[in-house]
């Protein structure tokens, strides 16, 4: 099972989309910034997707502070395209921030490439 933890402004929003998709094998949870950096660094949880209003940084601040910088990556208020979500992944990006207004277009895109890799 792949676990997504949830955090930010908009984690229960996050949680019901990435839940709403159906995906085989792959859970959404809902938790702190920084429940989800232990969950993260023990193993007990695979990615983390972070919200906030502005996508300029807080929905990760917790999160780059723990598990550092390379593990994360914010893409603000853009939405990126499949290939460059692919590319994040096999990088080895396992944290991801994003604006609110981005949560429809961002979660299906990302939960669908997390849940390709499993």
């Amino acid at each position: 099972m792949t676990t997504i933890l949830t955090g930010g402004v908009g984690k229960n929003e996050v949680a019901k989309a990435v839940t709403a998709l159906g995906l085989d094998g792959v859970q959404a949870v809902v938790s702190s910034d920084m429940d989800a950096a232990m969950k993260l660094r023990s193993g007990q949880a695979d990615y983390f997707f972070g919200t906030c209003h502005t996508g300029a940084g807080a929905s990760l601040g917790v999160l780059v502070g723990l598990m550092g910088q390379p593990a994360c990556h914010t893409f603000g208020r853009s939405v990126p395209t499949e290939e460059e979500v692919t590319a994040l992944l096999a990088e080895g990006k396992k944290v991801f921030g994003f604006s609110m207004d981005q949560l429809e277009a961002l979660v299906p895109l990302l939960a669908r490439a997390v849940a390709a890799r499993a």
